[in-house]
């Protein structure tokens, strides 16, 4: 009886401590140890992206409003490093020449994309042509509204916690002493 006790104790000891643990602090490392991937601490999407014949990768670069990018320099980074850069035309256009397939991240200043590049009539139906980076696409989540950053304080949620407690008691001790 003894071992199913210290096993139940164990498992709220672990959900207690889930519980207390901030997400974004579970999340904050990757696993080479440096920053996680992405502003929402998820890995990154793929995208996958037929290259032309001769291992042609066109793209865009475009704004968050699907405005043209011009003269960004576009730099492709393969496993070992960065591999080829160019600058975009005056539609926002690029491309790269004589790549093989493989995943490759696509920066231009401080957009980003990760692609998975396939060799010329390999690539799955669901890819697509070409590659499309937009800059400014900052992703926003709705967890942590502004307002409730003051919620990250412990002295505030300490705060919440006494009035949550205060209060009642108050209006339990007003209800007694009235005739």
């Amino acid at each position: 009886m003894k071992p199913v006790r210290t096993l139940r104790a164990g498992a709220v000891v672990l959900a207690c401590l889930g519980m207390l643990i901030p997400v974004p602090v579970l999340h904050a490392a990757s696993r080479d140890g440096g920053p996680s991937p992405g502003a929402d601490d998820r890995a990154p999407a793929v995208v996958d992206v037929a290259l032309s014949a001769g291992g042609v990768l066109r793209g865009q670069i475009t704004d968050a409003q699907g405005n043209p990018v011009v003269q960004a320099t576009v730099s492709l980074r393969g496993p070992g490093g960065e591999t080829a850069a160019t600058v975009s035309d005056r539609s926002g256009f690029f491309q790269f020449a004589g790549l093989r397939g493989g995943t490759y991240r696509i920066v231009a200043g401080e957009a980003s994309g990760l692609y998975r590049l396939w060799a010329p009539r390999t690539a799955p139906p669901s890819a697509q042509a070409a590659a499309l980076v937009v800059a400014g696409n900052q992703q926003v989540l709705g967890q942590c509204a502004p307002v409730l950053r003051c919620l990250r304080n412990p002295w505030i949620i300490a705060g919440i916690v006494a009035a949550a407690i205060a209060i009642p008691i108050a209006i339990h001790n007003t209800h007694e002493k009235s005739p």
